[in-house]
């Protein structure tokens, strides 16, 4: 396994990228290329030597995790900085558009937002004192050039979940230390319950005050002055590596709202894992609709495009079926990433040659329906890539690809995905799976908690020892998921771990429930744009817990009941109570929204017993 640094440059960027099409045109045989940077070192990896008697599927695979991660971990690009790599990959597409609003009819290219935001660097440094800088704004323009001009002026973005509710987002501003917010009078109107400080920075007023003169400026010093010495003309640091470089408030699904720190390692590395992992499917393009304060919206479509990835076409709600698709029609876009809540809209509003552009749709946040992933596939003819992540991770952690078809190397082609599964994990990662009382290590081919170590894993909440000393030891992250890995690397995930309940001492899984309990009512559900059930655990005096099913169709009990132990449901697994709801809570991401789940699970007085 090979971590590598090079230095000198052997050709310009253009002649590389004409070399390398030519290249690839006729074969790309690897051993005629030419060197993209001289002088080539690359560190070799070995692992300890396995006898051959110990030497089976499971403790290799464990141990090339562990190799992978190490070799990772040591590529020296990763102690820098994110905001001079953000130079560095515009300067590379100064001509090219890196950014399309669809919502203002709006692009930029990698030199025009490189001078908006250096522009917008110079004012922050000059006005705004905190280091800490807060952002509220959805996806778009503004919300790109804000985040980078922020990183880019030595501070540290703070995108809020302005759908948290304000009680949440009153502590992550008090524990962030946030006194000034970029945001703009649109969003101020429309939301009244944030806690708005006094001093708001309006960035539409803002990049209207900025001179014609300056933004030429700008742009002149990014187009004539290489990025090390645009670097330091602007006093950005060329390291960052395990400082922090921004802060995501997790969703508080299932707790109380954590603030996770984001370091530039974190942030470089799962960029690179994105690239690394995608790089085959050659994506030009991809929709950027999940909001900037979600991880994969922070990460995958800001970061990934402003350091060298894909174009992005962004807007800015994920729940606008209509004009996503639109967007994805007009732009022939490639990538759609979302979650099964949402690709139901698409599922009923798109017709096939409105999405016909995709080479892939990433789903994530919640189990993809099985129902879902044939229905799409069978109008669309584009496969669905289950995917897996958190905020801790930066967040990508798995992904299932489009296999590849025979080739001259691979004349069986290669497997990329397999249904149910989440996919293999990105390259650095490695896993562990444990007993999740016990802690001790199982096979990684038995359920038990997931454990995680990799450069993209963060490495702590913000002011809260307690909380990160539980999911964080010897740099090991447990996730609180429960899954297992297959002989291929396929990581399936069986829920998580606050979606267990104990009940008579076995540990009873309500995804699995859900799973029964939606292939019971097949038919009922075709018709459901959200989700249709979900099963909690309330407590109960005899048993520990007990199992309520909060669902959105009208179900007869008894029928259910006996649908369920025909299927071979185990008695115990069976909700004890079915209670009719007119919607499912979900999160503004899409997830469920488990507190109030719960809180809908114990207004026991509207509950419809099945026994």
């Amino acid at each position: 396994l090979i971590a590598r640094k090079a230095h000198v440059p052997v050709m310009p960027v253009w002649l590389e990228n004409v070399w390398g099409s030519v290249f690839s045109y006729y074969g790309g045989n690897f051993f005629w290329k030419i060197p993209r940077v001289l002088p080539l070192r690359v560190w070799l990896y070995f692992g300890a030597p396995i006898a051959a008697a110990d030497a089976t599927a499971e403790t290799v695979r464990r141990q090339l995790y562990d190799l992978s991660e190490r070799a990772f971990q040591a590529r020296p690009e990763l102690q820098s900085h994110v905001g001079y790599e953000a130079l560095r990959g515009l300067r590379k597409r100064f001509s090219k558009p890196v950014i399309v609003d669809a919502f203002m009819n709006r692009s930029l290219k990698g030199g025009e937002l490189l001078a908006l935001s250096l522009t917008l660097a110079s004012w922050i440094k000059k006005n705004v004192a905190d280091q800490r800088v807060g952002i509220v704004l959805p996806p778009g323009l503004g919300a790109t050039a804000a985040n980078l001009g922020v990183v880019l002026a030595g501070k540290i973005p703070v995108n809020l979940n302005f759908t948290a509710g304000r009680a949440a987002n009153e502590a992550a501003i008090a524990k962030a230390g946030i006194t000034r917010l970029i945001t703009a009078n649109a969003m101020v109107e429309q939301i009244k319950d944030f806690p708005w400080p006094a001093e708001r920075i309006d960035i539409a007023q803002l990049i209207k005050s900025f001179p014609k003169s300056t933004l030429k400026k700008w742009g002149l010093a990014a187009l004539l002055s290489p990025a090390p010495l645009l670097r330091r003309w602007i006093g950005l640091p060329r390291w960052g590596d395990r400082e922090e470089a921004a802060m995501l408030f997790t969703s508080g699904s299932s707790g109380e709202p954590k603030g996770v720190v984001l370091t530039h390692r974190n942030i470089l590395s799962n960029t690179a894992q994105i690239g690394a992992v995608l790089g085959g499917v050659h994506l030009d393009s991809i929709l950027g609709c999940l909001p900037v304060f979600h991880s994969f919206g922070f990460t995958v479509m800001f970061w990934w495009p402003v350091l060298g990835g894909p174009r992005v076409v962004t807007y800015p709600s994920p729940l606008d079926a209509t004009k996503l698709i639109e967007t994805i029609e007009k732009y022939r876009l490639e990538l759609l990433v979302s979650t099964p809540t949402f690709l139901r809209a698409f599922l009923r509003k798109a017709k096939p040659e409105q999405l016909s552009s995709l080479k892939m749709v990433v789903t994530g946040a919640e189990k993809l329906p099985l129902d879902l992933l044939r229905d799409f596939e069978a109008k669309f003819g584009i496969k669905i890539g289950e995917g897996y992540g958190m905020t801790e991770a930066s967040p990508v952690v798995a992904v299932n690809l489009p296999d590849e078809p025979p080739s001259k190397m691979n004349p069986d082609g290669v497997l990329g995905r397999r249904d149910g599964s989440v996919g293999r994990l990105v390259p650095g990662l490695s896993a562990r799976i444990r007993d999740p009382e016990t802690n001790e290590d199982l096979s990684l081919f038995a359920s038990g908690m997931l454990w995680l170590k990799g450069a993209n894993l963060f490495e702590g909440y913000l002011n809260d020892p307690v909380r990160t000393a539980d999911v964080l030891q010897d740099g090991w992250y447990k996730t609180g998921d429960v899954g297992r890995l297959d002989e291929d690397g396929f990581l399936f995930i069986e829920g998580r771990m606050s979606r267990f309940s104990k009940i008579a001492g076995e540990m009873v899984p309500h995804l699995t429930i859900e799973q029964k309990i939606t292939e019971a009512l097949q038919d009922s559900i075709e018709s459901q744009e959200g989700p249709s059930v979900v099963v909690i655990g309330v407590p109960d005096d005899k048993r520990g817990e007990s199992l309520v099913a909060l669902t959105t169709i009208i179900i007869d009990p008894v029928e259910l009941r006996k649908r369920l132990t025909a299927m071979g449901l185990p008695n115990l697994w069976i909700p004890k109570v079915i209670k009719r709801v007119t919607v499912i809570p979900l999160l503004a991401t899409g997830k469920l929204d488990l507190r109030g789940c719960e809180r809908l699970a114990l207004e026991i007085d509207l509950v419809v017993e099945t026994r």
